[in-house]
């Protein structure tokens, strides 16, 4: 298989790495919906080669455009497989508790169809705080012992939305981070997908973790010996030298590969009031190491995203 990353493209983009490991600004790209083919193609290699790639100064960027632009990149899925957003396409993520989706976590792994990119927008920020961490599930797995390749290349794993970033166990009574949304809301329709822990990436060919908050069981293990694995390889993903932290200011975008990444909102800004807008652009159903294809118990994602949409 041909690596994308292995084919570069020539553009007047420029890309500006961040950190080792993940994460890079791009500059000389107004975001819109018209876009040429080669800026389009330039950003999509920056995106495959660094994970996280993050635009500033868009501060002309409204719905509409924003919603163009990720169209550029693939078929959209809706704003959530489970809330009523009211938009199709947008889901606006507010807080004003000092609570965000603070759990790492790969969005919407709980359908078998996980989304491919994330393109994220500010609309208001807080004084302080609400900074987000990306990680690098690939350079995670990449540098895994061969102990724990071996296990890992050959575990699989249930995700729900039952175990959904908006729940916060340490306060039941509490009010979910986004008082548009309830917990029956992001409950209303149960869904549960058997996941392979390591993915083939469908576009780099390289070998990601499929981990994160979602998770609530290993197949074939008991709750004690889940929570340990989980445990042991979840930190591999969250090293510090995995992640980039990204301190957000108006007219921000960051643009993230879904099937190569975890995220972590952090809820550090008091009171105050912060409100995100996310476009998702729809993705495959991830294939193991060995070839086999996720399984749905339980859920159809069928009107979240069709996957005879998909381009290949």
């Amino acid at each position: 298989m041909t690596s994308t990353l292995e084919r570069p493209v020539d553009s007047d983009v420029q890309v500006h790495q961040l950190g080792g490991r993940i994460g890079a600004r791009v500059d000389g790209v107004r975001i819109a919906g018209d876009l040429d083919e080669l800026t389009v193609a330039a950003v999509r290699e920056a995106l495959l080669r660094h994970k996280v790639v993050f635009f500033r100064g868009q501060h002309h960027l409204d719905d509409d455009d924003h919603i163009a632009f990720a169209e550029r990149f693939g078929p959209l899925t809706t704003a959530h497989p489970t809330v009523n957003t009211g938009s199709r396409r947008i889901f606006k993520v507010t807080a004003d508790k000092g609570m965000a989706a603070n759990a790492w976590h790969t969005d919407v792994t709980f359908v078998d169809r996980v989304p491919a990119i994330s393109v994220l927008r500010a609309v208001h920020l807080p004084p302080y705080g609400g900074n987000t961490v990306w990680a690098n599930a690939v350079a995670a797995y990449d540098a895994l012992p061969t102990s724990l390749k071996a296990l890992v290349d050959d575990l699989w794993a249930v995700h729900t939305n039952s175990y959904d970033y908006a729940r916060h166990d340490h306060d039941e009574e509490s009010e979910e981070p986004d008082a548009h949304y309830s917990r029956a809301d992001f409950a209303s329709q149960v869904f549960e997908t058997e996941h392979p822990v390591v993915r083939v990436h469908p576009e780099t060919g390289e070998r990601a973790f499929v981990l994160g908050h979602f998770v609530k069981t290993f197949t074939g293990l008991n709750t004690s010996e889940s929570h340990a694995i989980f445990n042991v390889l979840q930190s591999r993903i969250t090293r510090l030298e995995n992640t980039i932290r990204w301190q957000w200011q108006p007219g921000d975008v960051a643009m993230w590969d879904n099937r190569a990444t975890q995220h972590y909102a952090v809820a550090d800004f008091g009171t105050e009031y912060r409100e995100m807008r996310r476009i998702t652009v729809a993705g495959d159903v991830p294939v193991s190491i060995d070839g086999r294809t996720s399984r749905v118990i339980k859920g159809d994602a069928s009107a979240y995203a069709r996957l005879d949409q998909l381009i290949t």
